[in-house]
C-alpha cells in the first residue's frame, strides 16, 4: 500500500472516493454523519490538498483509503480534559478517515493511523489527537486498538445540530 500527499490531480477522484464512501455509508448504517456531496467532498478534499494535509491511499493503483492529517483541530479541543497540556501545533489531528466498503475490516484503517502516528513522530509533535461521532463503534474500536485512550466527550462548538458532542481521543508520542 502506497500512503502519499494528495495532488491537484488527485482531487476529483479523491471527492468521489468520498462521495462513493458515504453513499454506502447512508444506505446502511453512516456511523460518522457524514452528508454525501457536502462532508468529505470533493470540496473539502480540494481545500486539504490546496493545504498540503490531504492524503490519499492506493493499492494496484486504486483508491483504499483517505484521510487528512494536519495541526488544526477543527473545532474547541480545548473543551476536552487532556492528560497533557499542549499547545495548538503542537499536536496533531487526523480527519475524514475513510477505507473503501468492500476493504473494510481488513487492516488498511490500523495501517493508515500506524501511518498517522509515524508521520507525527517524525515532524516532533507531542501527540496525535482526533475526534468521532460517539456512536461510531468502528472507529473507537479501530483508534483504541491503535493505543489512544478515549478522554471523554466534549462540545466541539461546530453547530452541527445532529452531533452535539464528539468523543475525544489522544495518544501521547
Amino acid at each position: 500500500m502506497i500512503i502519499r500527499l494528495c495532488t491537484p490531480k488527485d482531487i476529483p477522484t479523491v471527492g468521489n472516493f468520498y462521495d462513493c464512501v458515504v453513499k454506502h455509508l447512508d444506505d446502511h448504517v453512516n456511523y460518522p454523519k457524514w452528508t454525501y456531496k457536502v462532508y468529505p467532498s470533493e470540496g473539502s478534499v480540494r481545500e486539504m490538498t490546496e493545504k498540503g494535509c490531504q492524503f490519499v491511499c492506493l493499492e494496484n493503483n486504486e483508491i483504499v483509503g483517505a484521510f487528512v492529517l494536519n495541526d488544526d483541530p477543527q473545532g474547541a479541543y480545548e473543551n476536552a480534559v487532556w492528560s497533557n497540556s499542549l499547545s495548538l501545533g503542537d499536536y496533531m489531528v487526523c480527519h475524514a478517515l475513510a477505507i473503501a466498503p468492500s476493504l473494510q475490516g481488513t487492516g488498511i484503517g490500523k495501517k493508515i493511523v500506524e501511518f498517522c502516528i509515524a508521520y507525527a513522530k517524525r515532524h516532533a509533535y507531542k501527540a496525535l489527537r482526533l475526534d468521532v461521532v460517539p456512536d461510531n463503534v468502528p472507529a473507537r474500536k479501530l483508534y483504541e486498538k491503535c493505543g489512544f485512550t478515549y478522554v471523554g466527550d466534549v462540545d466541539l462548538k461546530r453547530d452541527l445540530a445532529d452531533i452535539p458532542l464528539f468523543s475525544m481521543y489522544e495518544l501521547n508520542l
